[in-house]
């Protein structure tokens, strides 16, 4: 197999259409690049879902799967791209399916993270296959949902042990909601969890080492959701919040993923860490989204110049080890951890690359965000979801938060020039 990979990206999509030209057009503005004595122009292409020969060649370098967790036969082409051709994906379709939110509770709740009660209850109605209603009959505990309940606390949150775009979820407040939300769980299995009394709901994104803690706001609707708010946790808070979303990442291999915490004070309350398919719309992320697709770039490039090598080796004992370490305290755990985070994600030499091929980036995506060809993807994303009479309306809504982040990253550029961006920003989408 050859040393380098080739150096095109592939975009495994479902139905969106606004990234995906976003990050195509920001792709345009990195430009042919010299990495180590080679030349690469970088490109991406849309795939296309077809019958494959399991030894049939592989053409892009790396792919980034927007579809797989919910189709089959897109996942096992994945599987296929990175065990036959070395092909570097985001995400890895192996711990993704294996490591659903279940399995991500319990490796934070062993890594001693401030995870709130949580209890796995059977399926209200069990699966269709003859074999579960014998053993069932057999060897299933009757038990006391009341009594759970009572256990956990109420208020409460009820949501299937996979999750996935808040399908499923139901706030329980007491027992007659309990039994309602149960009833109506069907097939799905279930957790209860415990809520806390919080501040703030932080939603961090990470895509490879950049991280970038947003106030949300879930009773809000999706396009008011996220709060352009300028320091709105403690430094401590956002450390630590920034900090869980990046060794949740470094823990299951994962690169570009969300995490949803409950912040009171100083202290963070990790509740949502596994999302195959984090939201990255333009009508949600607003404010946000010229980061996010230039992190999204950035890494992808990285990855692909740098022929960074991914693997389904985790490693987690390295993880227990600091866990099981009864001289340290919280924090120093903590600290522990990011430390391999920002090893598996090499994020001093990401920065270092950065700065010497992509120094360009902030400043072209800037003046491509204050363009004509960015309000286009705007219209049309706009035109495409909400209805006639709402456009103008939404319009003006995104078009304002648009052009505050590229007031605030004017006002950015002319202040002092201390490499921002080699820090992740909490409270501000800076490049």
């Amino acid at each position: 197999m050859a040393d380098k990979r080739n150096p095109l990206i592939g975009l495994l999509l479902g139905a969106e259409e606004d990234w995906p030209r976003a990050f195509e057009q920001i792709l345009g503005l990195v430009g042919p690049l010299k990495v180590d004595g080679r030349s690469l122009d970088i490109t991406s292409e849309r795939l296309r879902i077809s019958p494959f020969d399991l030894t049939d060649p592989v053409k892009p370098g790396l792919v980034i799967d927007r579809l797989a967790y919910w189709y089959y036969h897109p996942r096992e082409w994945l599987k296929k791209a990175a065990l036959m051709n070395d092909t570097y994906l985001l995400n890895s379709p192996f711990t993704f399916q294996s490591m659903e939110k279940h399995s991500a509770y319990c490796a934070m709740l062993r890594l001693g993270m401030k995870i709130p009660k949580t209890v796995l209850v059977p399926y209200k109605n069990p699966v269709d296959n003859v074999r579960w209603a014998y053993t069932s009959a057999k060897y299933n505990d009757r038990f006391d949902l009341d009594a759970i309940a009572e256990e956990v606390g109420y208020p409460m949150y009820m949501k299937p042990f996979d999750g996935g775009g808040w399908r499923g979820v139901s706030r329980v407040d007491h027992q007659a909601g309990l039994h309602k939300s149960y009833d109506e769980s069907g097939e799905m299995l279930m957790h209860l969890q415990a809520t806390v009394d919080y501040d703030k709901f932080a939603r961090a994104l990470s895509i490879g080492p950049e991280t970038m803690v947003m106030d949300f706001r879930p009773e809000q609707p999706m396009h008011n959701r996220y709060a352009v708010s300028y320091d709105f946790l403690s430094e401590q808070a956002g450390w630590e919040a920034e900090t869980v979303s990046k060794v949740v990442n470094a823990f299951f291999g994962w690169e570009f993923n969300s995490a949803e915490m409950l912040v009171a004070g100083n202290e963070v309350h990790p509740i949502d860490y596994a999302n195959a398919c984090p939201d990255v719309a333009v009508t949600s992320l607003h404010y946000y989204f010229p980061w996010a697709i230039t992190a999204l770039v950035r890494w992808s490039v990285f990855a692909l110049a740098t022929n960074r090598r991914a693997t389904v080796d985790l490693e987690t004992r390295r993880y227990y080890e600091i866990a099981d370490d009864d001289s340290l305290d919280y924090q120093a755990k903590m600290e522990g951890y990011r430390a391999l985070a920002d090893a598996h994600f090499d994020t001093d030499r990401y920065w270092e690359f950065c700065h010497e091929h992509l120094a360009h980036l902030p400043e072209a995506v800037l003046e491509w965000v204050d363009s004509d060809a960015f309000d286009k993807i705007l219209l049309d994303t706009v035109r495409s979801t909400y209805p006639a009479h709402e456009h103008e309306k939404f319009l003006a809504h995104f078009r304002g938060l648009v052009g505050l982040w590229v007031k605030d990253q004017r006002s950015l550029a002319g202040g002092p020039s201390d490499t921002p961006e080699r820090e992740d920003r909490t409270n501000a989408a800076q490049l």
